[in-house]
This record gives C-alpha cells, structure tokens and sequence, in this order.
C-alpha cells in the first residue's frame, strides 16, 4: 500500500514539475499571441498605405490587406506553438499539416473554395466595389468583397452576403460596367398616325429629356403592327447607375405623353372591332334546306 502511495506522489510530483517548468514557455507563446494581435494591426495599416500608393484598384488593395493579416497571424500561431511545447518544430508542424491535409479540406471544403474564389475575385477584378451588378435573383451596389463573402445592398435598402463562390459560378451582369446604359421604351400609336410624322415627335420629345445622352444618338424604331396599334420602341442612352436610369425613364414617360397630346396623336386602349352580318341572308341551315 505504501508504495503504491509513493508511486502516485511520486508521478504527481514529477507532473507539477514539469508543469513549473513549461510555465516560462507557455507565458512565452501567450506573449507572442498577444504581440501578433498588435502586429498584424500594425501590418495592416502599413499594407493599407502601401497598397493606396502602389495599388489603383480597391480590390488589390483589400487583398494585400487580408493577406498581410493572414501571413502576420500565421506566423505567429506558428512561433507560439515552437516555444509552448519543447520538442515541437517547424518541421513536425509541416507533416502535421501534410497528414491532415486531406481531412482539413473535406471539412472545410465550402470555406477554402469561397476562399479561393474570392483570392481570384480580387485580383481579376470583374466588378469593383461601387458597381452595381446582378447576381442570381439579387440585385444591388456592391459595398464590400471579402475573402468569403460579396456584399451587396439591394435597390430595397436590404444587405445579402452572397458567397463568393457562387459569384464566381454565376453569371454575373455588371451593370455599371460601362459609361452608358441603354433603355428600350415602348410605346403604341393609334393606325391613323402618320409613321415619318411620329417617328420624328418621338426624337424630338426624346432628346430634349433631361439625362438622355447625346451619343450614342436615340433611335425610333417601329417595330409590330399590334392589335390596336402600331407599336414603337424608343432606345436611348443614360448614365448607368439604376436610379438614374429609374428617374430619366419616368421623365421620357411624362414627355413622350405630353407630346403626343399636343400633336393629336392619340396612345389607343385596347380596340376590339366585332363585324355583325344579317342573319336572315347568311343563314346555314336554310342553305342546306336549299340544297
């Protein structure tokens, strides 16, 4: 009995021991976690400046952002596990990671593939923040790209994060992407309208509206023969952004009507025309009792 008791204060004594021992290590790596907070702060904002000096583009420059935060942290985590365990190296954390390479990425499949997505995002660039795109059933301004996510603000004031890897397998419609944007507007004339009379009024009204571009030049083009009447489609160019191109289409709207009453040149309801015939002249069965 006596020596068992001995072995167990012996084992207690030998762990308190080297539980002594590991405090300067562990105190240590607790040390240098809490200097790699500071330091990729510190990083970070030396990459920011960097990256506003040498970079152009706001999503490279986010990119070399995070990227210094990642290899900052990295290295960090790394140099504290070396002084936390006494027998941990470099090179037993590279086969650590080699070995459990494949369970790692099975299990965090989504986050590097939305990762990895987003790393390509960035560097080509096919929208920048500011622009306003469509993404699947979304639709909005782009106010940030992470390494995970793309945010976006819809036209209803509503914030979706969008994953980046379905930005990346989507389509993706820019529509901000260029210095215009054009707009088909549809409008039907009565058949007693004059085509060249109309064709005309409808530039005319078309180029005076505020906001309209000049060039590309507005086009007029006739393009059905309807039920009840001749339809138009008027194409004119704006400014890309959709609450422009929302507020010039209501103002083209107001002065294509006003136009259009002050010719005579009547916008019809749908028309109906039913023929009636004499029955008694086009009667069937008396054609077959004739027979």
């Amino acid at each position: 009995m006596n020596q068992v008791l001995e072995t167990v204060t012996n084992s207690l004594q030998e762990l308190l021991g080297t539980a002594i021992k590991a405090i300067p290590s562990l105190l240590t790596a607790l040390c240098i976690l809490f200097l790699t907070r500071y330091m990729a702060q510190f990083m970070q904002k030396i990459a920011e400046a960097a990256g506003r000096k040498t970079l152009k583009s706001t999503s490279l420059q986010i990119l070399l952002k995070k990227t210094t935060q990642v290899g900052v942290w990295t290295t960090g985590i790394l140099l504290a596990c070396v002084f936390a365990f006494e027998n941990f190296s470099i090179g037993d954390i590279i086969a650590t990671l080699g070995i459990g390479s494949v369970a790692i990425g099975f299990a965090f499949q989504d986050i590097f593939k939305n990762f990895l997505a987003g790393v390509i995002l960035l560097i080509e660039e096919p929208f920048r923040i500011g622009d306003e795109i469509i993404v699947d059933s979304f639709q909005g301004k782009v106010e940030h790209i992470s390494i995970r996510t793309t945010q976006i603000k819809t036209y209803e004031g509503e914030k979706v994060l969008i994953p980046n890897s379905a930005v990346f397998t989507y389509a993706v419609k820019v529509l901000t992407a260029y210095s215009y944007r054009r707009t088909d507007l549809a409008v039907g004339l009565d058949y007693n309208t004059s085509l060249p009379e109309a064709k005309h009024l409808l530039l005319e009204a078309i180029t005076q509206v505020e906001g309209v571009v000049a060039e590309p030049t507005p086009i007029i083009d006739v393009v059905n023969f309807s039920d009840s009447a001749i339809d138009f489609k008027i194409r004119y160019w704006t400014l890309p952004e959709q609450k422009e191109v929302n507020q010039i289409k209501t103002t083209a709207i107001i002065a294509i009507k006003k136009a259009c009453d002050a010719a005579a040149i009547n916008i019809p309801y749908p028309i109906r025309t039913v023929y009636h015939y004499d029955q008694d002249k086009y009667n069937d069965y008396q054609d077959k009792e004739l027979n």
